[in-house]
C-alpha cells in the first residue's frame, strides 16, 4: 500500500500515538539556534507505521559556555557607539574581479576592550579602520596568546545581506579563548554588532555570487608584561574583506603533498582550536609543497600516517566498501583536526539525504592506495568557509603519485554539496542556517 495515502487515511491514528508519546511535535526556527528537536523517521511494520525519534548529531563543540566569575560584566549590544569614517579616511572599492583573498579591507571595523582591573567587557565601538596602539610587551606578540574565526556575509539573488550559522563560530570561539586564557563573551552580543558593522559598510559586500565578504573577529591579549600568563586585559575586533574565490576559477582539483615527516597537531594539544600558533609553522612545509608542484599540503598524523587535513581545510573520502555501498569518511574529532563548520554542515545535510553511510573514523594513506588500486576510491576533498569545498585529484606521497578520480564522477558529490551550501549561503534555498541581518 502506498505509504502517503496510508498516511493520510489514518492520520488520526498517527496524532495519537504522537500524543501518547510526548506531545505536540515541534521544528526548528529562527536562525539555527542550538536547542534542536528529535527528527521524526516513519518506520513500516505489518499493521501499521509506526513514529520512532531519531536522536539529533550532536554539535562538535559546546554551544553555551558559563563564563568564570572572574571574567566580569560582559559587553552588550545596546552600548555600541558609531563613529563613522571621514570623507578622507574611506577607501576605494577594488573591482570584484580583482580581489584576492584577504587584501582589500572595508572602512570600518568593530573594537571591545577588557579590562579585568576595570570591571571586565568595555563598551563596543564601531570606529573607522585604523591601526591598533598596542605595547611591544603585549603578550599577543611573546606567547601568541590570540585566536580568530572566519565567516562571510554573503549578499542574495534577492539583495538581502546573510551569515551563515553565525552561533556556530561564536561558540567555536568561546571554546577557544577558555582554552587560551583569555575571556568569554555572549556570543549574540558579537553577532549582532557584526550585523550592524556590515550594514554600515554593506556597500562592500559584493554584489555577485561568486564572491563575498570575509569576516575576520579576532581577540588577543594586550596586558603590557612578560610572562607567560593569562592577560588581564584584551582587545576583541572585528575587520572586514570583499574576497573572491580562494582558488582561481578554472582551476583544476587540488594536487596535494603528503609528507610523513610533519606534523600539524598532536593529541592533547590545539589542533582542534583556532589559533594562530597552529597556522604559523605550516608556512615552511606549504612552501615545500609548492616546490614539488602541489597546492597544499595533505597533513598526516602517526605510523599508520593517517589523513588529518589538506591546507587549512577539513577532508572527506567517498569510497565503495566492500559491500560495494558508497560511504563518506571524514576524520574524527579527537583533537587533532579543526571542528569546522562546513564539516559539520556536510555530515549533517549527507545525514539528512540518507542515501549512503556517513562515517567519523580514521582512514590512512595506505587504505587510501589500497582503494584507488581497486578502483573503489570515488572522491576526496577539502572543506572549510574560505574554500568552501575544494576537490582533489592527486596525491604526493614517498614518492608515488596517487590519481583521485573526484573530477571524472557522473553528478560529483562534491559539486552538489558546494552547490547546496551555497545556494543557503546566498539565500536561493530557504534554511534555519541562513541568518539575514537588516
Amino acid at each position: 500500500m502506498n505509504l502517503v495515502r496510508y498516511v493520510f487515511q489514518n492520520q488520526h491514528k498517527l496524532i495519537q500515538q504522537l500524543l501518547v508519546q510526548g506531545g505536540p511535535v515541534r521544528a526548528c526556527s529562527g536562525h539555527g539556534g542550538t536547542q534542536q528537536q528529535a527528527q521524526l523517521r516513519i518506520e513500516e511494520d505489518d499493521n501499521f507505521p509506526k513514529i520512532a525519534e531519531v536522536p539529533p548529531l550532536a554539535a562538535p563543540f559546546p554551544m553555551t559556555i558559563e563564563h568564570a566569575a572572574d571574567v566580569g560584566e560582559q559587553f552588550k549590544y545596546s552600548d555600541l557607539s558609531v563613529r563613522l569614517a571621514a570623507p578622507h579616511q574611506l577607501n576605494p572599492k577594488p573591482d570584484v574581479d580583482d580581489l584576492a583573498f584577504g587584501k582589500y579591507f572595508t572602512d570600518h571595523m568593530l573594537k571591545v576592550p577588557y579590562h579585568r582591573r576595570l570591571g571586565g567587557w568595555q563598551k563596543p565601538e564601531i570606529t573607522p579602520m585604523e591601526n591598533l596602539n598596542l605595547h611591544p610587551a603585549a603578550k599577543v606578540f611573546h606567547y601568541a596568546i590570540e585566536l580568530f574565526e572566519g565567516m562571510k556575509a554573503y549578499r542574495g539573488y534577492d539583495g538581502k545581506i546573510r551569515f551563515f550559522r553565525p552561533e556556530m563560530n561564536m561558540a567555536r570561539m568561546n571554546v577557544t579563548a577558555y582554552r587560551s586564557g583569555l575571556p568569554t563573551f555572549e556570543g549574540e552580543e558579537l553577532i549582532k554588532a557584526m550585523a550592524r558593522l556590515v550594514m554600515i559598510d554593506s556597500e562592500w559586500v559584493p554584489h555577485t555570487e561568486s564572491a563575498s565578504l570575509y569576516i575576520r573577529p579576532t581577540l588577543i591579549g594586550i596586558e603590557p608584561t612578560l610572562g607567560v600568563a593569562s592577560s588581564d586585559s584584551a582587545l576583541l575586533y572585528t575587520i572586514l574583506s570583499p574576497v573572491g574565490p580562494y582558488f582561481k576559477p578554472g582551476a583544476k582539483g587540488l594536487k596535494l603533498y603528503a609528507e610523513p615527516k610533519y606534523t600539524r597537531a598532536w593529541p592533547g594539544g590545539v589542533g582542534d582550536r583556532k589559533v594562530g600558533s597552529n597556522y604559523g609553522p605550516t608556512i615552511h612545509v606549504q612552501q615545500e609543497a609548492l616546490r614539488h608542484g602541489c597546492h597544499q599540503v595533505l597533513w598526516l598524523y602517526g605510523d599508520d600516517h593517517q589523513l588529518t587535513e589538506v591546507g587549512v581545510m577539513n577532508i572527506f573520502m567517498l569510497y565503495m566498501n566492500e559491500n560495494g555501498e558508497r560511504e563518506l569518511i571524514t576524520p574524527p574529532l579527537n583533537g587533532l583536526i579543526l571542528p569546522g563548520i562546513t564539516r559539520d554542515s556536510i555530515i549533517r545535510l549527507c545525514h539528512q539525504w540518507g542515501e549512503f553511510a556517513v562515517r567519523e573514523r580514521n582512514f590512512t594513506m595506505p587504505e587510501v592506495k589500497k582503494l584507488s588500486k581497486e578502483g573503489r576510491l570515488l572522491e576526496l576533498f577539502g572543506a572549510g568557509t574560505a574554500a568552501v569545498i575544494s576537490p582533489i585529484e592527486h596525491i604526493s606521497y614517498m614518492g608515488e603519485d596517487i590519481d583521485v578520480p573526484t573530477e571524472s564522477q557522473d553528478n560529483p558529490l562534491y559539486r552538489r554539496l558546494y552547490n547546496t551550501l551555497t545556494d543557503i549561503q546566498y539565500g536561493k534555498l530557504d534554511h534555519p542556517w541562513a541568518y539575514v541581518i537588516d
